[in-house]
């Protein structure tokens, strides 16, 4: 099996629904534990934890224990790298010809 790059963790983790569900979850409420997403899922707990496994590899999920409970956190870091890479660089064109168009369309 290949090497796979961060960015491409992250676009796998992302491209499921229940991890996004999660992400999600964890955007609502920080720090949740596994039978706190649990309520939330269709899914028995083993699925759920290959699923957070997958987001915790992408870097999207870190968790921190707390006694006997493993507490959930979403990490936007790797969402903001996408972005910033993936989307904001169409954005950027996107605006700048809708500024064109308004200058023209106005005689600017």
């Amino acid at each position: 099996m290949k090497d796979t790059t961060n960015t491409d963790r992250v676009f796998k983790a992302l491209g499921d629904p229940t991890r996004r569900k999660l992400l999600d979850l964890l955007c609502e409420r920080n720090g949740q534990t596994l039978n706190e997403l649990c309520e939330h899922l269709a899914m028995a707990r083993q699925s759920a934890t290959q699923h957070l496994g997958i987001l915790e590899a992408a870097n999207l999920v870190s968790t921190t224990k707390r006694g006997r409970e493993k507490l959930h956190f979403i990490n936007p870091v790797p969402l903001h790298e996408v972005y910033e890479r993936w989307v904001r660089k169409f954005e950027v064109q996107r605006l700048s010809l809708l500024h064109q168009l308004k200058t023209e369309l106005e005689g600017e």
